[in-house]
């Protein structure tokens, strides 16, 4: 008899990995408790069904992505979670998303804070303001770059599910948990400028992501 195991719910789903045999790989919401304050709270795992030779590699390489593109930790058991121990469940799709992107044995690094914007041809920057405050800011001056600012800023939002920081000039946000997360932001300032487009192909995927029952997948 097959012995059913609960890998937790699963929030996104890669129905085909071109860089690994087209395999599906998932990814899985799950509460653990901390052993010191004896607390829940969530962490991830990234799962396949798939049988193939090495296909454990692939799953634990995604992983590891993972770490250095959104500046997340790992438990022994494999399970993936933010150092502030919040969700931040948008922001860890965003993470696995862009992880699974990547090829095997592809050098990777943090994100830098800054990137040249091409609608603009500005080059945008986010600083940490601390407490998970960060503001966005632009090489340029004028009611253009304002509202380039402001749309990244709430791309920013949209991606990472932050809170707008009120200010005059639309600039700044900030993460809920009042904790930093550099390399998250890095990760996510590379599609808010074209936030609109990235959540449309989001939910493209969505409509056409089925996960095959194990004795279908390869």
């Amino acid at each position: 008899m097959r012995r059913i195991i609960d890998i937790g719910r699963r929030i996104e789903l890669i129905p085909i990995d071109p860089h690994f045999h087209d395999i599906t790989i998932g990814l899985y919401r799950q509460q653990i408790a901390d052993a010191t304050t004896e607390k829940d709270f969530p962490a991830f795992l990234v799962h396949t069904y798939s049988q193939i030779a090495d296909a454990t590699e692939r799953i634990e390489e995604i992983g590891e992505t993972m770490q250095i593109l959104g500046g997340m930790l790992k438990t022994l058991e494999g399970l993936l979670y933010f150092p502030c121990q919040n969700t931040h469940e948008a922001a860890c799709r965003r993470v696995f998303l862009e992880a699974c992107k990547l090829a095997s044995n592809t050098h990777t690094e943090p994100r830098p804070l800054n990137i040249l914007d091409k609608k603009s041809q500005l080059t945008i920057t986010v600083d940490s303001a601390g407490n998970g405050i960060y503001r966005v800011s632009a090489n340029g001056e004028g009611r253009g770059a304002a509202r380039r600012i402001s749309a990244i800023a709430g791309g920013l939002m949209k991606l990472g599910e932050m809170e707008s920081v009120e200010t005059d000039t639309n600039d700044t946000v900030g993460f809920a948990c009042g904790h930093s997360h550099d390399a998250l932001i890095g990760l996510l300032l590379t599609r808010a400028p074209n936030v609109r487009v990235v959540l449309r192909e989001d939910e493209m995927g969505v409509s056409r992501g089925v996960l095959s029952a194990p004795s279908q997948q390869t």
